[in-house]
């Protein structure tokens, strides 16, 4: 089964208690996004709130992924807020829930939202990766490009610092892909 991706969907109480749920779940299961494993509901709201309140005030954007009903991934494109990079989007809060990877979600998600952006006509997308996941070969497979590094700029735990990889995908370049023959 494929996903049905939502952008910009209305915000209501119901979804905002959806979102979170989705955030706990991918945290809990071990996923980089903004928390360490164990959280709640209300730790995840800390975050949460003043994010969704960025998408419903604009100029954030967020894209939604559901199998079925069920929504089980999202990505937000964040805007920068710098008059001299409105042509880029920082992707943040990239997650799929736990009990669905391996089917090809997290891959999925990341076409739809590359697609979403050329049809914004961004000329790039950057996305931040918590080393010690091997996520930075994901993104790599998907055309991303690592342009640097932050090191140990994420604490986990005392003791355990993380480099935060910063990867890149020009939009502007002719991508060669799964779509290319050769």
């Amino acid at each position: 089964m494929s996903l049905r991706f939502v952008l910009d969907p209305e915000l209501t109480a119901d979804l905002r208690e959806r979102i979170v749920a989705l955030w706990v779940d991918v945290t809990n299961a071990g996923g980089a996004v903004g928390f360490v494993a164990p959280v709640d509901a209300m730790e995840v709201r800390t975050i949460a709130d003043p994010t969704l309140a960025a998408i419903a005030d604009g100029p954030d954007r967020l894209l939604l992924g559901y199998d079925g009903d069920r929504l089980v991934a999202m990505a937000i494109f964040t805007d920068p807020r710098f008059h001299l990079k409105t042509h880029l989007r920082v992707l943040t809060r990239v997650m799929v829930h736990p009990d669905t990877q391996g089917r090809g979600f997290g891959d999925a998600l990341m076409r739809e939202a590359e697609r979403v952006a050329r049809g914004l006509g961004l000329a790039a997308l950057h996305v931040t990766v918590r080393d010690g996941f091997g996520l930075d070969r994901f993104y790599r497979r998907l055309g991303y490009h690592e342009v640097g590094r932050w090191p140990g700029a994420i604490r986990v735990a005392p003791g355990d610092d993380r480099d935060e990889i910063l990867m890149w995908l020009d939009l502007t370049a002719a991508r060669q892909d799964q779509h290319t023959s050769g």
